[in-house]
């Protein structure tokens, strides 16, 4: 599995911020509902996967934060699934 270095993340992913052998971003909705039916969707391609990020909910705010646990590293499943958030964001 491959392992990905910061300036590698900064060229695939411009928006999400490399720390402590993870990806981070945070989203801001018009609402809790909006954010929450953001979670919802993504929730459900993350079952799919068996790919989980950690994350949290305030208000309209959602924080998500991606690493391989098993790695301890980024890797290929953190780049498709922030590839896949940045996708559901523009549905």
């Amino acid at each position: 599995m491959k392992h990905y270095e910061a300036s590698e993340i900064v060229a695939l992913l411009p928006e999400w911020t490399f720390r402590d052998a993870g990806i981070e971003r945070e989203f801001g909705f018009k609402d809790f509902s909006a954010a929450f039916a953001f979670m919802t969707r993504l929730a459900l391609y993350c079952e799919k996967q068996d790919h989980h990020p950690d994350w949290r909910n305030v208000y309209n705010k959602v924080s998500i934060r991606l690493n391989t646990h098993s790695e301890q590293a980024v890797t290929d499943k953190d780049i498709d699934l922030a590839r896949k958030i940045e996708k559901i964001l523009q549905e």
